[in-house]
């Protein structure tokens, strides 16, 4: 027996080595692009035009960054990009909140109605025409708004919410209407605070979608001072040398648009990954959602 269970525990510590030796090479594999970015955006000139496979900066230069800070365009399409971000997480959470709460419960008339409506729309959506002439109709056209109100609610993320509401117990509801509290007092005085884990992740997913949003900007803005920093990141990684502001332009001719390039993919990226430590903790417990039935 004690034999059996150390060939157990042996295997058991072989099988974890495994597993540790091939998540390492693939985090790894996943880390090696961002490595290779990062590199060539520190490294001169030359080195980047000798080409090859570059994972230290060669000939150390931040003239790429010092040039991106110099411009105000890009410094706004950050501040842009910021303002959709939060403001577009926001609105997502109130909106999906507000319209999941109702739906969590089973008496509400029209219930079963208004779900067929909302998986519907998880299926079919109207199409690229009506919903532009629905923006411009409304008068949102060449604006942030353009891109914060058409998206404010996940159909998807809908669903989950309200299944998770449903899972509070009705107890505590009950209670707090017996001190007088209305149905808006209970959803953000008793529901949301319990349901943190889980808006803690539908705001790292809302908030992470927002940030590289940049079609719907391209369809919707047309006003060159309120493109998100995706959208100038398209315009200097596809089109290599456009302008890009009121007055000013991306000029290859004062850097190497390689190095331009790589220094601009760095700066997008590292304010939404900065965000990740914050909500690990409620990530963790947020997408295990309706994993464990009871």
């Amino acid at each position: 027996m004690s034999n059996s269970a150390m060939k157990e525990t042996a295997g058991e510590k072989a099988f974890d080595w495994v597993n540790m030796f091939l998540l390492l090479v693939i985090s790894l594999v996943m880390l090696f692009p961002f490595i290779y970015i990062t590199a060539l955006s520190f490294s001169d000139e030359k080195s980047i035009a000798e080409g090859g496979l570059i994972l230290f900066p060669k000939g150390f230069s931040l003239a790429a960054y010092k040039y991106i800070f110099s411009t105000d365009t890009l410094m706004q399409g950050l501040y842009n990009s910021i303002l959709i971000t939060v403001g577009g997480t926001i609105v997502n959470l109130v909106m999906t909140s507000l319209m999941a709460y109702p739906l969590s419960k089973v008496h509400l008339r029209g219930r079963k109605l208004i779900l067929m409506f909302v998986v519907f729309t998880i299926l079919f959506s109207g199409g690229l025409i009506p919903t532009f002439l629905v923006v411009k109709w409304t008068g949102l056209l060449d604006s942030l708004w353009s891109v914060i109100i058409p998206t404010s609610i996940s159909a998807f993320y809908l669903i989950i919410l309200k299944n998770f509401f449903q899972q509070i117990p009705d107890g505590l509801e009950e209670s707090a209407k017996i001190d007088g509290a209305n149905d808006l007092v209970v959803l953000v005085r008793i529901v949301l605070p319990l349901s943190l884990p889980a808006m803690a992740t539908f705001a790292l997913f809302y908030a992470v979608s927002h940030w590289n949003m940049y079609f719907q900007a391209i369809l919707y803005i047309s006003d060159n001072t309120k493109w998100p920093i995706q959208v100038l990141l398209r315009q200097i990684v596809i089109l290599s040398q456009s302008s890009v502001g009121s007055s000013s332009s991306l000029d290859e001719t004062v850097l190497p648009p390689q190095s331009i390039k790589m220094a601009v993919i760095v700066f997008a990226t590292i304010p939404i990954m900065l965000v990740y430590p914050f909500l690990q903790k409620h990530f963790a417990k947020g997408v295990m959602l309706g994993s464990v039935k009871g």
